[in-house]
């Protein structure tokens, strides 16, 4: 878990009513209505108890996501009632402030306030509407806002009482992040440009600018901008923000387009000509026809309606990043900070690594893949412009947040998925480079900051408050946990290698993925970090251990999916490792109350990573941990704890569990409903447990899937009837509890048979995934 309100509403009854029935369906905070998809999602799922999500306007993986902030260091809180500004960018579900990019905000009156926090509207959340691709709120100014988007521009259209002083502010110097410093300027009188320059993530990082062009749809009476506090009318630069004003006695609604670009104020021009120009209404309903389309690759039957929204508010949210970075015309700013055009591909940015390389980068190969591959090979274009592969990069920088190397298993699921296709040799260059190196001191990335302790003794130590070389988190923090993640790299990385027939390397990083095993201290039973010298340190109880990052050594002990056998080894063998992770679930107590267990014994609070020995379902370490038992000859156990940890997915604004994370749990949540989930990330096995719908079709783009669709059925599943009795793959028997994307391309059919009790399916000794080393 990276660290971590009916429109224009003083106006006339007839007009108020015209503005409203104009509205598309839309799914209120507490409901979904209609048959459509899109009526299904609810964007202020995750929106309160640190979900860190927004209800505002996108595409999927668009650049812009105009949305509203109301004072959340990562934009909007369900529990707070003003509107600070609606804004440009936004990430779903990250820990820290980052983004919040020309917040802008209709007003009324004079202007004498240039902070955001003073001239904040108050709203209400019953006057409040969000859908996919478009926003809505009535502040209590009496002003109606509504937003909407397409890739690379965010529309907005403000109905106004009827005055001659209705503004928008445009707040360049305010935003989510740190240390900005901004430009404006007033080009006509329908057209505000600005640059704005930021940094900080979590904790400092290199500088990036984004540069906005906004477009109003009518010409401005009166305009001015700001420096600090001084407002000075009828200036046409400033350096923190500016006001435009207009006449609304007689047409009260004003309509605005702002292009966004990474590259220059060109890029934000051609942004603005290729996509501005069109009416808000008319972008509106394309932003849900795509929405609708992209959601419609999942067909679910079954199940209640509370069921079904918040699967498809998961879906919708793991279509959200990573993001478009490249301009209409292609060029983008590479992360050597030069312009570079992306030629027979799109340019993705924003890469939360540490989070989506465990379920949402699987996810989109399954069901956005030449959108996947485009974001792998992005990927490979920033080692070959930077010199190094990203950790967490956000827009053109690195940030360094979190640890271990989650890039090569990224890259190696998308090589293994087939999305790597011409860039192979070029992505295995890059991947070993970053295995076996550490990045100079001139670069901004840390890399495998711990690999020469880890190549020299088979760990990484754990350096207590050791000083940091560059901003953001180091390995040797938590040096236990990187070596964890280390060799589940490794491991991934020595399948990329033989196949690709470099034989020794495949060898090398082969013996390397079993370095967890340098961690095990048989004294305890678990794992536990070592020093400088190598002796083990920390307290000797698991559940207090230090060295693991957002989490303890109960937790990390499965996180070891290239070598589940070696690990079942360690603890003493199948029923040693089952009473753990008995122990681990709280398994009795599961049985007797799953959805009391998840809420009142395994989770703690958004951010409670330490002192624990139960499952946390709110962050990544733990993600694969309830598939461990497809690992034990006891998959039945699987599903009962899925199901438990999908009862805290809800359709309210807290039925998120913990941050979001860039569509990490969300894919979470989508995968472990329909069944199907990446048990050893960064290679194609997929395990198999019991989905919560009767039925799921899936339609796969037959490029990279050749069969074209997929159909999973479980007829009659439920609370009760929840156990795998049988399963057959285009109708033949299938006793195994994983499949491979090299079946899955093939297959058009997985059907399960389930019961009330469970069943000797999947116990056999072959039935299990198998060790990659």
């Amino acid at each position: 878990m990276t660290w971590t309100r009916t429109i224009g509403l003083c106006l006339a009854g007839t007009l108020a009513a015209t503005t409203l029935l104009a509205a598309p369906a839309t799914a209120r905070p507490d409901r979904g209505t209609g048959t459509a998809l899109t009526d299904l999602v609810n964007p202020f799922i995750g929106t309160q108890n640190e979900g860190n999500t927004y209800p505002g306007a996108a595409v999927p993986f668009g650049m812009v996501q105009l949305s509203p902030d109301t004072g959340h260091a990562t934009g909007y809180d369900y529990a707070d009632d003003h509107i600070r500004g609606f804004s440009l960018v936004h990430l779903s579900g990250v820990g820290c402030g980052l983004g919040g990019d020309l917040p802008v905000l209709p007003t009324t009156g004079d202007v004498t306030q240039t902070d955001y926090a003073r001239y904040a509207a108050r709203f209400s959340h019953a006057d409040e509407e969000a859908s996919p691709g478009y926003y809505r709120v009535r502040l209590d100014s009496g002003i109606g806002a509504e937003l909407t988007a397409t890739r690379r521009t965010g529309v907005q259209r403000y109905t106004f009482p009827a005055t001659d002083k209705a503004n928008v502010l445009l707040n360049a110097a305010q935003s989510l992040h740190r240390n900005v410093t901004t430009k404006v300027e007033i080009l006509d009188d329908h057209t505000v440009r600005t640059a704005i320059t930021g940094r900080g993530f979590c904790q400092d990082t290199q500088p990036y600018t984004v540069y906005t062009l906004t477009r109003f749809d009518r010409p401005f009476t009166a305009y001015g901008t700001w420096n600090g506090s001084t407002v000075t009318d009828g200036a046409r630069t400033g350096s923190d923000g500016a006001y435009v004003r207009f006449d609304t006695g007689e047409d009260r609604t004003v309509e605005a387009t702002t292009a966004l670009s990474y590259v220059d104020a060109r890029g934000a021009a051609v942004n603005l000509r290729a996509e501005g120009g069109r009416s808000f209404d008319t972008v509106r309903d394309q932003a849900r026809r795509t929405w609708e389309d992209r959601l419609g690759d999942i067909r679910v039957r079954g199940g209640a309606d509370s069921l079904r929204r918040t699967f498809y508010s998961s879906l919708y949210r793991s279509f959200l990043a990573p993001n478009v970075g490249s301009d209409a015309d292609g060029r983008y700013t590479g992360w050597d900070q030069r312009i570079h055009r992306a030629r027979g591909f799109t340019y993705y940015q924003n890469w939360s690594l540490w989070d989506t390389y465990r379920t949402q980068s699987q996810l989109l190969s399954l069901l956005a893949p030449r959108e996947a591959r485009d974001m792998a090979v992005s990927v490979v274009k920033i080692d070959e412009q930077a010199g190094w592969l990203p950790k967490w990069g956000y827009g053109t920088v690195e940030t360094n947040i979190m640890t271990g190397d989650p890039v090569t298993p990224f890259l190696t699921n998308a090589y293994q998925q087939g999305l790597l296709k011409g860039y192979e040799e070029q992505a295995y260059r890059a991947l070993r480079k970053n295995a076996d190196g550490v990045p100079p001191a001139a670069s901004p990335a840390v890399g495998r900051e711990g690999n020469r302790e880890y190549l020299a003794h088979g760990y990484v130590p754990y350096l207590k408050n050791r000083p940091h070389t560059k901003p953001g988190d180091s390995d040797y923090d938590h040096g236990a946990s990187a070596t964890l993640e280390y060799a589940l790299s490794d491991a991934m990385l020595a399948r990329m290698a033989r196949d690709l027939g470099h034989g020794q390397d495949a060898d090398r990083y082969a013996a390397r993925s079993r370095n967890y095993r340098a961690l095990f201290d048989p004294s305890t039973g678990f794992f536990r970090a070592r020093d400088a010298s190598g002796a083990f340190t920390g307290p000797d109880d698991p559940a207090e251990s230090e060295g693991f990052h957002e989490g303890t050594s109960w937790q990390y002990q499965w996180l070891v999916p290239q070598d589940l056998p070696g690990v079942v080894d360690l603890i003493g063998g199948r029923e040693a490792a089952n009473a753990r992770l008995d122990s681990f679930f709280a398994y009795d107590r599961l049985l007797e109350d799953p959805a009391k267990t998840a809420r009142e014994v395994w989770v703690n609070g958004p951010y409670e990573y330490y002192n624990a020995d139960k499952y946390n379902p709110q962050n990544e370490p733990d993600l694969i941990a309830p598939y461990t038992y497809l690992s034990t000859g006891q998959p039945w156990k699987t599903t009962d704890v899925v199901h438990a940890a999908l009862t805290l997915f809800t359709d309210s604004p807290t039925g998120m569990t913990g941050n979001d994370d860039l569509g990490t749990m969300s894919a979470w949540n989508v995968l472990s409903s329909i069944g199907l989930f990446p048990v050893q990330p960064g290679y194609d096995t997929w395990g198999l447990t019991t989905p919560v719908f009767d039925r799921v079709d899936l339609t796969l783009d037959r490029r990279y899937w050749p069969a074209g669709r997929l159909t999973i059925t479980a007829p009659g599943t439920s609370d009760t009837d929840r156990y795998v009795q049988s399963a057959r793959v285009d109708g033949a028997s299938y006793s195994r509890t994983y499949l491979t994307s090299g079946v899955l391309r093939s297959l058009s059919s997985l059907a399960f048979t389930v019961g009330p009790r469970p069943s000797d399916w999947g116990t056999s000794a072959d039935a299990a995934p198998p060790a990659l080393g």
